[in-house]
């Protein structure tokens, strides 16, 4: 079983930033693909990023390329996701979640564990 606690959401202005850290329990932490997701009210859950277990390789969707950049932190079982010029549309409650298999792609279905979110609000 895996724990992931999600913190470092807030309110920001648009143009601002904000790192996001998900924190994992377990030792096969290292082995997991994670994955960020999100939610902005009304609408379903989304794919943001996502990392290997070796944090070699990682994806973006398209809408946050060039601005949120995915890392991990095996040693201390650490995920985050930095997100530079935020944009009212990044509001939404953000997700960490793992793959036992290590994918790390946008199927949500994939996912083993999920954390219990942090808010996200960008105001213009």
């Amino acid at each position: 079983q895996v724990q992931l606690v999600e913190s470092g959401g807030g309110l920001v202005q648009a143009g601002g930033s904000l790192r996001l850290s998900c924190a994992a329990s377990g030792r096969t932490f290292s082995t997991y693909g994670v994955g960020w997701f999100r939610q902005a009210p009304g609408k379903e859950r989304e794919f943001v990023a996502g990392i290997s277990y070796t944090g070699r390789y990682t994806r973006y969707t398209d809408s946050v390329k060039g601005r949120f950049t995915i890392s991990r932190n095996n040693a201390n079982n650490t995920a985050n996701l930095q997100m530079n010029n935020l944009k009212f549309e990044d509001t939404a409650v953000y997700y960490c979640a793992t793959d036992r298999a290590g994918r790390y792609d946008g199927r949500s279905d994939q996912y083993d564990y999920w954390g219990q979110g942090t808010q996200v609000t960008v105001y213009s």
